[in-house]
């Protein structure tokens, strides 16, 4: 098999034209939704979701915002899920919708998969979801990593890319003898206290770290995207404090490649890593396996010396995470009581349970069988190349492109306002992310759940003709823009 049969990028996208397409965009005024088709889609919401309000209008009383992830945040106002198969969501008023959110990417072979249900309810009725004990599963898991991406030498799974985030650091800061962490700005790694840094735009430091001590993220730092000598700017000025201890990146660019990077970006960083004697963690949370089965590491050809993962190393089911890596690295985390004060303390009671590892090996098992990674990225092409016909035909300033399987589609262009020109940020950062809000509104309107409206991911279930009907939605969404 080819590379180009092996990963779900057919062809990486020009990065420097998709950043003058951005440029472009929030140069110009917003193309919003014309008001009357904005209260046309509103009025859907009134009409037909009235079950979903009524359920998260009472779950407001006991869940703060009505829902419990960040994800189902909504406008106007979250949708619940009664079910989902395939290609597929449904809403509790019976509403179909085609799925692009994934649950945010993890759903590669597309919802609620039967091989891998069925093997999960068998797990159930002989083990059960937990016991506390180890299960052979978790071998079977760990070996199965280490096939597909030999840089995992060693695997310890945890609950959340957010947990193995924290793991990552505290290891390599044991390891290394250093404390500084370098991460690319507008990247998210999670929410523990010392990543709440630079988080979603660029130079941001600590605005989002609310509630979190000064100290917390006194180690952490962030440098521009793609701007390598700032990167080694940084280096350099660490060594002189103690030196730095990783690098973690996002592998395609910050928020799923939101802020793409340069094919050669991974290995230059590389360099610089050992250069200065710092560990490079790729966060893969989304890429590991949405890419292919060897991951980002394997599509670029760069050895990282951790590795982090979250949504997909269970396919979509629960307690989906984990850190892996070299050898000498992950054998300085505790085990047990073993290294009491010389190793980095990591824990988790429901940690690599029976359900999560079963889950986690046959679904990794059938996106092999099936290619799923490839497929999935074909459907992304599909879907891309026919939202930039649309977008040149409507004569519209909107950006599409994608990385396979992961589709990013910028309207509003909230994320790349300069953070430097503060008077226009203040103006312009509020009105353009309730654009964004609307066009997400807009989109479901019409049967389309995606990211935040800006950001969709696609899986093996996304056969040509979902893709196509996707595409006669988004074009009615499209064609009722200002302008048009």
């Amino acid at each position: 098999m080819s590379d180009t049969q092996k990963y779900a990028i057919s062809q990486y996208p020009d990065v420097d034209l998709v950043y003058r397409r951005l440029d472009a965009l929030v140069s110009q005024p917003m193309r919003r939704v014309r008001s009357e088709k904005m209260k046309e889609y509103l009025a859907y919401f009134d009409t037909k979701c009235t079950q979903s309000r009524a359920l998260t209008d009472e779950a407001k009383k006991y869940i703060p915002g009505g829902v419990q992830h960040n994800l189902a945040f909504n406008y106007p106002f979250p949708i619940a899920i009664g079910k989902a198969e395939g290609a597929y969501l449904w809403d509790v008023d019976k509403n179909r919708y085609i799925d692009f959110l994934q649950a945010g990417a993890p759903i590669m072979l597309g919802n609620n998969y039967a091989p891998v249900r069925e093997k999960v309810v068998e797990m159930l009725n002989s083990c059960g979801p937990v016991t506390g004990l180890f299960h052979e599963y978790e071998l079977k898991l760990a070996q199965l990593i280490n096939r597909f991406m030999p840089a995992v030498e060693m695997f310890r799974m945890l609950g959340s890319g957010t947990e193995s985030v924290m793991a990552a650091i505290r290891g390599a800061r044991v390891f290394t003898k250093k404390k500084k962490i370098i991460k690319v700005g507008g990247a998210y790694h999670g929410w523990s206290d010392s990543m709440v840094y630079g988080m979603h735009i660029p130079g941001t430091g600590r605005m989002e770290a609310v509630g979190i001590p000064d100290g917390a993220t006194s180690n952490t730092q962030e440098f521009y995207p793609n701007d390598l000598e700032a990167l080694k700017r940084r280096l350099v000025a660490n060594r002189r404090t103690g030196g730095t201890a990783a690098v973690i990146v996002e592998p395609v660019g910050p928020e799923s490649g939101t802020r793409p990077v340069p094919f050669d970006f991974n290995s230059k960083v590389r360099k610089l890593c050992d250069e200065f004697g710092a560990l490079l963690i790729f966060d893969e949370v989304v890429t590991g396996f949405r890419l292919g089965m060897g991951g980002a590491q394997g599509y670029f050809g760069v050895k990282p010396d951790l590795t982090i993962f979250g949504k997909c190393i269970t396919g979509g089911y629960p307690m989906a995470g984990g850190v892996g890596g070299r050898a000498d690295i992950i054998q300085c985390f505790a085990a047990g009581v073993e290294g009491t004060g010389e190793r980095a303390y990591v824990g988790g009671t429901l940690s690599a349970n029976p359900l999560s590892c079963v889950a986690g090996y046959y679904a990794l098992l059938e996106m092999e069988r099936t290619n799923a990674p490839v497929i999935a990225g074909k459907a992304g092409d599909r879907l891309t190349k026919g939202l930039q016909n649309t977008i040149e035909r409507l004569k519209l300033p909107f950006v599409v492109y994608n990385q396979g399987s992961i589709v990013h589609l910028e309207t509003s262009g909230v994320t790349f306002l300069d953070f430097n020109n503060i008077e226009r940020l203040l103006n312009e950062v509020k009105p353009r992310k309730h654009m964004m809000e609307e066009m997400g509104a807009a989109f479901m309107a019409n049967g389309l759940i995606t990211l935040a409206g800006s950001r969709m991911y696609t899986s093996m279930a996304d056969t040509d003709a979902v893709i196509d009907d996707a595409l006669n939605r988004f074009d009615n969404v499209l064609s009722s823009v200002e302008g048009v």
